[in-house]
């Protein structure tokens, strides 16, 4: 999402923003483009320079007490030169009461004005969790996402193929759903996705033969997870005899969601194998690597000093276990 609407911060019920519209009504379409926010105390000076008009703009105690200090009249002029500067809205903290100038000029200049019962420092960090979760990159994926061990897989792979029942398998093994069939994406920071439910599907798995079941009423709250972040995606393949896949685990590949590379596996199902299990070693052997530990490329190593130790010669059995 680019931007939101000014009138959206007052819909909010999930960040406790405790917001209250007091003048600008007209304004409430405005549109909101940055997760930044600013506090402009020079602005009231006349230095406008700095001033962003997509961030939310903020009056604490300090402005309010410098305005308290001025002239009606000079108060009139420093707001009106404010909200000529086109910006998105203004939030007066810690319950403080706008003057009538600022409500005047706010009315005027059609820009919403808001009071927040928080202080400064708490509605600031409300508002930037806010602005992050809603301004971020986002997409929605077909698939299965899962905490395994604490780790957060993405399950791929075409319709049918089993991604529904292994995730409920790993669920009765004691690990936790967070989406089955739509992933919610949202990147967060530079390098790190999460994923989420769809708020209609949420809890909620399809099974073959079954239909609908509500993990969270079966399993209960252990069961499930509300957001993970995307550590490992795993697509799940039909098994063909004419492809080679990885057998060494060497090679590191990646998928990228948002920009963001996560690492990948493509693993082949076919009767007989044990996916669940498959998953589980996937989860702790990512963990060992986390530690400094990757098994395949310490195997490589051991291999090759044992060739070059015995060029031409096979390494003996003991050297590469």
């Amino acid at each position: 999402m680019d931007a939101i609407r000014v009138g959206a911060l007052l819909d909010d019920k999930n960040f406790d923003l405790r917001l209250t519209l007091v003048a600008g009504k007209q304004g409430l379409s405005r549109r909101i483009s940055s997760i930044r926010i600013q506090k402009p105390g020079l602005v009231l000076a006349g230095f406008t320079e700095y001033l962003h008009g997509e961030r939310v703009q903020i009056f604490g105690n300090t402005e309010m007490s410098f305005l308290a200090t001025l002239p009606a009249e000079r108060v009139r002029e420093a707001m009106r030169r404010f909200f000529e500067e086109d910006v998105a809205c203004l939030v007066v903290t810690k319950g403080l009461q706008p003057t009538v100038e600022m409500i005047a000029a706010a009315d005027e200049a059609a820009v919403p004005l808001l009071r927040s019962s928080h202080v400064s420092s708490t509605f600031i960090e409300q508002i930037q969790n806010y602005l992050e979760d809603v301004l971020t990159a986002q997409t929605s994926m077909h698939g299965v996402l899962l905490d395994v061990f604490g780790v957060g897989i993405l399950l791929l792979g075409k319709s049918g193929i089993g991604k529904s029942e292994i995730a409920l398998d790993l669920i009765m093994r004691g690990h936790r759903l967070v989406a089955d069939d739509i992933v919610d994406v949202k990147r967060r920071m530079q390098k790190a996705v999460y994923g989420a439910g769809s708020e209609i599907i949420k809890h909620h798995m399809e099974i073959r033969g079954l239909g609908i079941i509500n993990i969270k009423d079966l399993f209960g709250v252990a069961s499930i997870r509300e957001r993970k972040k995307i550590e490992i995606v795993m697509e799940l393949v039909e098994w063909d005899p004419n492809v080679e896949y990885d057998r060494l685990g060497v090679e590191d590949r990646k998928y990228r969601i948002l920009d963001v590379e996560i690492a990948m596996l493509v693993v082949p199902v076919r009767p007989g194998r044990n996916m669940t299990t498959i998953i589980e070693v996937a989860a702790r052997n990512h963990l060992l690597k986390q530690q400094g530990h990757h098994s395949a490329l310490e195997f490589q190593e051991r291999l090759n000093r044992a060739i070059a130790l015995s060029p031409g010669a096979r390494p003996e059995e003991s050297d590469v276990e």
